[in-house]
């Protein structure tokens, strides 16, 4: 059974205002071809399809496109992030019984897709995004006095409670027929602790317990993975149970520079470990961080740079004057323009602001921080013209 594990779409995300639709139509348009050549009996889509719970219409058509063309080869399961609203994603989720399969419910949780392979049956499980303040109602025990614990761990783990005790019976049920025992896959998304997360994951932290350790998911053959954007493996690798992050098929933040996006091919048979292949995604348009003196940056250091998307940070002792329209007019698709003089020496004493003091050193202060050097003479006389204006105006009210 070969399965292709992707998640975190975000389908309708911007970066830092650029409208992504395009490049996010040539990842799909790509899974689409490495789902025709590769022979995917199956894709897994682990959560966060789209960028937020109300997407724009242009996204919704676009997911229906993508679903569309993928299950034209291969078998489609997606379950809803933290970012996706379960309900909306969830919609038509009962009419979707063939080739496209939502599971957007708590009560879906112990109701698998069977992939019937060669010899033995892949059952994948679905867990959508589960936010500990509902969730710890809906899965507590049959007659608990109480909810469970407001923590991700613990809303994962009795969701994977409910799973192994339904995997245990099939298996059960599988070995009496004198048939192959199933194999077992979880979609899920969450923050499983030993993941490296990225500046564009939304913080889904509740009451200070945002992870949960791997030893969750323990019981299964593979978990696919979704919210932390940079494709990994999870877990120390001791067990038989294979944890991955898919990650991003975009880069959505410059900490994301250095990723390399794919998507994992999974071949799963009657025995044995996953065996996982990593497919690159395409890169549109690299991101960069250049950082120097403007001249340089101007020059030769920017050279191979032109045409990517660059956050640039010049370290002039003094603003540049025209900084932002010089950065733009060398690079095109500069998407972040900073200034930061060079740090004062260490211990410099940073002075307390009261009413003692005199405004116009405060101002002078203000403006040696944000430069890197004290007003000129004409720029103090500017600061105390306005002063004066000021306290004129007060005094004349």
């Amino acid at each position: 059974m070969r399965l292709l594990h992707t998640s975190d779409w975000h389908l309708g995300r911007t970066l830092h205002g650029v409208d992504l639709t395009a490049h996010q139509q040539a990842f799909l348009d790509h899974l689409v071809d490495v789902v025709r050549e590769e022979r995917v009996d199956a894709v897994l889509v682990a959560g966060d399809v789209y960028d937020r719970a109300i997407p724009p219409v242009e996204s919704v058509a676009q997911l229906s496109d993508a679903l569309r063309r993928l299950s034209e080869h291969a078998a489609v399961v997606v379950t809803p992030g933290n970012h996706d609203s379960a309900i909306r994603l969830g919609f038509g989720a009962d009419l979707m019984r063939d080739r496209v399969r939502v599971l957007a419910r708590v009560a879906d949780l112990t109701r698998p897709v069977v992939l019937p392979g060669d010899g033995h049956d892949v059952l994948v499980y679905g867990l959508p995004y589960l936010d500990p303040d509902a969730a710890r109602h809906a899965l507590a025990a049959p007659g608990a006095e109480g909810p469970l614990p407001r923590s991700h761990a613990a809303v994962l783990g009795a969701a994977m409670d409910r799973v192994r005790a339904d995997l245990a019976g099939r298996a059960a049920a599988a070995g009496a027929a004198g048939r192959v025992a199933p194999r077992s896959v979880v979609l899920a998304h969450a923050f499983v602790v030993g993941g490296a997360a990225s500046e564009s994951e939304r913080d889904i932290r509740v009451g200070g317990v945002d992870h949960a350790p791997a030893s969750v998911f323990d019981g299964v053959d593979y978990v696919a993975l979704g919210h932390l954007h940079g494709p990994q493996r999870v877990g120390d690798g001791a067990g038989p149970t294979v944890l991955r992050y898919s990650g991003s098929p975009l880069a959505y933040s410059f900490s994301e520079a250095r990723h390399a996006k794919s998507s994992v091919l999974v071949d799963l048979g009657p025995s044995g470990a996953p065996e996982v292949r990593l497919v690159p995604a395409p890169v549109p348009r690299r991101l960069t961080d250049l950082t120097g003196p403007l001249d340089d940056l101007l020059g030769a250091a920017g050279e191979a740079h032109l045409d990517d998307w660059v956050r640039v940070t010049v370290t002039d002792a003094h603003r540049p004057a025209d900084l932002y329209r010089r950065v733009r007019a060398r690079f095109p698709h500069a998407l972040v323009v900073q200034h930061q003089p060079p740090a004062r020496a260490a211990g410099a004493r940073v002075a307390e602001v009261t009413a003692a003091r005199d405004p116009l050193e405060v101002a002078a202060e203000f403006v040696q921080h944000v430069s890197g050097a004290r007003p000129t003479e004409a720029e103090a006389a500017v600061l105390r013209r306005a002063y004066e204006q000021v306290v004129g105006a007060e005094r004349s009210a």
